[in-house]
């Protein structure tokens, strides 16, 4: 598939033929690139219903995409970093946490750049719905001031539990995906400035990850 995944779509057993159609039941597992190990999941048994009105249908079950989730987790493909360019671009930096939070301006005198460090510290898990399929991430934050000499100082560590919906459509021809954040929770989980109470911070960041992370998987 990628750097990060590979798929093993080998028939399952002998194509079905009929007289108006011809079923193929595939496997559909991802792995991690390089690694075969059997993923944590028992494949469900599931029909497709009867149509006749198109010329292919295809079928994705949620063994696929559970197993696509712990494949790019174990790559560690969900461990994201949010660098100092793009957050001097939306003006976040030491002075702005300092501004909300008293133990930042304290610790850190001086205005510095910030980067952000995002990853996910368990498998998301991804349940399909009638038309579209929700994932629930169960994840971590970690701010860092960004020095002169361009090394790194961690100010505090959150925890991130964060539930979206994606819908998939077809537009123009083109299979696009629209996502929608449900709900987003955060929870200090260490802090190097001292103890701050963290829904001072919950506006801010819930604006900054909505505006860097969600656009980045609108659409594909």
């Amino acid at each position: 598939i990628d750097d990060w995944a590979e798929v093993d779509y080998s028939l399952n057993s002998l194509p079905a033929v009929f007289r108006p159609f011809i079923d193929l039941d595939l496997k559909g597992i991802v792995y991690p690139a390089g690694n075969y190990t059997g993923p944590p999941y028992v494949a469900a048994p599931f029909t497709i219903p009867d149509q006749s009105d198109s010329m292919l249908y295809l079928a994705f079950s949620e063994y696929f995409f559970q197993t696509s989730s712990f494949a790019y987790y174990s790559a560690g493909a969900f461990n994201i970093t949010i660098a100092e360019e793009t957050c001097s671009y939306f003006n976040i930096s030491t002075e702005i946490f300092g501004s909300i939070i008293p133990e930042v301006a304290k610790y850190s005198v001086t205005p510095y750049p910030v980067m952000l460090k995002l990853m996910a510290t368990e498998v998301p898990i991804i349940s399909l719905e009638q038309d579209s399929f929700t994932v629930e991430i169960q994840g971590s934050m970690e701010v860092f001031a960004v020095l002169p000499d361009s090394a790194t100082q961690s100010l505090f560590t959150m925890n991130i539990t964060a539930n979206t919906s994606i819908a998939l459509n077809i537009f123009d021809q083109k299979l696009m995906g629209s996502l929608c954040l449900n709900r987003l929770q955060f929870s200090l989980a260490h802090s190097n400035v001292g103890v701050f109470e963290i829904s001072l911070l919950e506006n801010i960041l819930s604006y900054i990850l909505q505006t860097e992370v969600i656009p980045s998987a609108n659409g594909k």
